[in-house]
């Protein structure tokens, strides 16, 4: 077998059709790793803190909060299941909510954009812990005041501490703190008060969900039935991890979709871009491949030889790419949610498994990209090629 050594060397030798076709193969997995690495985080924001004893009840039929309308008669019918845990203080430990959508100005640009807006009770930090303030204070019950999550703050207008903006026309309120939830989608969020949001969208009288703390995970079933038996409830239940999976798919498929198809693309001429090189290596080195076959080479070591040159160029090309990626994650990536119509930004989450993948990727092309090449480079005479 020919050395390895050698295919290096001809790599080296050659730097400028090298590097051109590196960065080419590099382009591809670039793209293919960052798609990958954003529709991982729309799946991992929009579930990062869905908790497996937490159940969302929404009407049936409704795929979200912002379509769902819960009576406020049947909040304490959801509550006083026996399998919803209970507070130090004897009260059940579950929370309503109302969800709805506003139209704000973008800053740094002349669009506008859909922020969600959650109505939420005066217990809401104590139901949802993971939740901290890292700016600011934490809203007064009963008031005009208002919290934003950490990911949108600052990102539209009015939405900076001491800043105002109308949930609804002349309805006012201010931002007085930023809160954090450990990356997850409410951080996409504005939080007020629950009777201040209700008063604005007419909700009186009802909510979007109602979210319930089971006693413990295994609970859930028991309370599914209770809920989903009663068919004068007209709601159904599902588990909180379960319902963020929901949420993610549409906006997931969409941006795998069309990142795949971009990277096929790019890949078609990346390949090709590859096949030429080596073609062109081939055409140079003809007497380097009779000097290689009078030497006592056979034809698969010619073959197998110039597959791994083609190989090696397109580790070096995935690694540039894998590179790039991975400074992506210094990047924020807002787009619209397909399930509630309001904008969410996202981070680049790369994982062990995306890297490899990528890797694996500029790996196929460049055996596809340099098979023929080198099939070519095999079946030269070693008399022809001696000859020039």
């Amino acid at each position: 077998m020919i050395p390895v050594a050698y295919n290096v060397r001809n790599l080296v030798v050659r730097k400028t059709t090298t590097v051109a076709t590196a960065a080419g193969l590099g382009l591809v997995v670039f793209v293919f790793a960052s798609v990958l690495m954003l529709a991982n985080s729309v799946e991992r924001t929009l579930g990062r803190t869905a908790r497996s004893d937490v159940a969302v009840v929404i009407r049936k039929g409704s795929d979200v909060e912002m379509a769902s309308s819960v009576e406020e008669q049947q909040i304490g019918v959801i509550l006083a299941s026996p399998e919803v845990a209970r507070r130090q203080d004897g009260k059940p430990d579950g929370v309503a909510e109302v969800v709805a959508v506003i139209l704000l100005d973008k800053l740094g640009t002349d669009g506008v954009s859909n922020v969600q807006v959650r109505g939420v009770p005066d217990d809401v930090l104590a139901f949802r812990p993971q939740v901290t303030i890292v700016e600011g204070r934490p809203a007064k019950p009963g008031t005009d005041e208002v919290i934003v999550g950490q990911a949108i703050y600052g990102r539209f207008k009015g939405l900076s501490i001491g800043e105002s903006f109308e949930l609804r026309k002349n309805r006012p309120v201010k931002v007085v703190g930023v809160f954090a939830d450990g990356g997850s989608s409410s951080e996409s969020e504005v939080w007020a008060d629950l009777h201040t949001t209700r008063a604005a969208f007419g909700r009186e009288g009802s909510v979007s969900s109602v979210r319930a703390r089971l006693g413990s995970a295994s609970k859930f079933d028991a309370f599914e039935a209770s809920i989903e038996q009663n068919r004068n409830l007209g709601l159904e239940a599902m588990r909180e991890s379960d319902y963020y999976e929901k949420q993610s798919e549409g906006t997931s498929m969409f941006i795998k979709a069309m990142g795949v198809l971009i990277a096929v693309f790019f890949s078609i001429g990346a390949m090709i871009g590859a096949m030429i090189t080596m073609h062109a290596s081939i055409a140079n080195r003809q007497r380097e491949i009779g000097t290689l076959r009078a030497l006592g080479f056979s034809r698969r070591s010619i073959l197998l030889s110039f597959l791994i040159e083609s190989v090696l160029l397109a580790l070096v090309g995935g690694a540039l790419g894998v590179l790039a990626a991975l400074g992506m994650r210094f990047v924020r990536f807002s787009t619209i949610n397909f399930a509630s119509f309001s904008e969410i930004v996202f981070t680049f989450e790369p994982t062990p498994g995306i890297l490899i993948a990528s890797v694996l990727v500029a790996v196929a092309m460049g055996v596809l990209g340099g098979f023929f090449p080198a099939l070519r480079a095999a079946r030269i005479s070693p008399i022809q090629a001696m000859r020039g």
